[in-house]
């Protein structure tokens, strides 16, 4: 599992500092989470194929998160997309949507499914498959606004072949019914169990994505035990009242909920005020290291690995 920072800025594109854009990439798929100015720039300059995204999450929809979104759609008919791309949002991000279509006139080669979420303001399943989950989460901002939470399923144990073998149990096909969790049968009539040569389940890997909110206690509990938690600090503590004026977070508020959720293992700071230059940054990190150590700056086309627990 990889994780690419396409932006980090937020309300306006500085140079080098794109609009708010993640991707993950799994197993070869590859989830967009929001998709602000720029976007696309970063894909290319990290040679991502974007035409093989099959998922887009959209936080919210302020211009700042959503307007690398027609351009996205229309390059993907022009690189033959075949495959059908879903957009997953709070209400209106449809009618976003279907008028950039309808205003630019869009050519559109691929199917485009649109799934808004119904109930925003509760926690929720918005996607799933055999192997993970994907999870809205309620935020404070001022505009009806979701984070994302990204979660595996637990993956079977390690199947131990000599195990296998010291139970009479030949290797072939009965090898991938016991790894399958089945229980096979010997000629002799004697059952083996899969727990008998399997270990325990291993747990799957998390990540949390939260931007433009104002404090909310409960997502601690949401976001705990990520593997990678990506949250805006928006604002250094001396501009707290602003933050809570436009309900955004402080770099301090976004570590004291990395801190009160506890097992989280890194936290990516993103979704920085224009107002602060590259160097003012090392503020934003120095306050919440304060807080919540493990925390570091995300950076324009920054690529991080979330590997499995050893």
């Amino acid at each position: 599992m990889e994780v690419f920072v396409l932006g980090t800025g937020g309300m306006m594109p500085l140079p080098g500092r794109n609009l708010t854009s993640v991707l993950l990439r799994r197993e070869g798929d590859l989830f967009l989470f929001d998709c602000g100015e720029g976007t696309q720039v970063s894909l290319r300059m990290l040679n991502l194929r974007w035409k093989k995204i099959t998922t887009i999450f959209i936080s919210h929809t302020h211009a700042d998160h959503i307007t690398g979104l027609p351009g996205i759609l229309m390059l993907s008919s022009q690189v033959e997309r075949t495959e059908p791309l879903t957009i997953i949002g709070p209400p209106r991000i449809k009618e976003y949507i279907e008028t950039s279509r309808q205003v630019l006139d869009m050519y559109v080669n691929y199917d485009i499914i649109i799934k808004e979420i119904e109930e925003p303001e509760k926690p929720g399943i918005v996607y799933e498959t055999d192997e993970l989950i994907i999870r809205s989460v309620p935020l404070n901002h001022s505009k009806v606004c979701v984070g994302y939470i990204l979660e595996e399923k637990d993956r079977p144990g390690v199947f131990f072949p000599e195990k296998a073998k010291e139970a009479g149990v030949p290797c072939g096909p009965m090898w991938s019914q016991l790894q399958n969790g089945q229980t096979v049968e010997l000629t002799d009539g004697t059952l083996v169990e899969s727990v008998q040569v399997m270990g325990g389940t291993r747990k799957g890997r998390k990540f949390s994505f939260v931007t433009d909110t104002s404090f909310v206690p409960a997502l601690a509990e949401e976001v705990a035990g990520s593997d990678l938690f990506i949250c805006e600090g928006m604002f250094d503590r001396s501009l707290a009242a602003s933050a809570r004026e436009k309900k955004h977070l402080t770099s301090q508020q976004a570590a004291t909920i990395a801190e009160k959720a506890g097992n989280i293992k890194k936290m990516g700071l993103i979704h920085y005020s224009p107002r602060y230059t590259e160097r003012e940054l090392k503020n934003l990190l120095k306050e919440a290291r304060e807080i919540f150590p493990d925390t570091f700056l995300c950076r324009d086309r920054m690529r991080l690995e979330i590997p499995y627990e050893e």
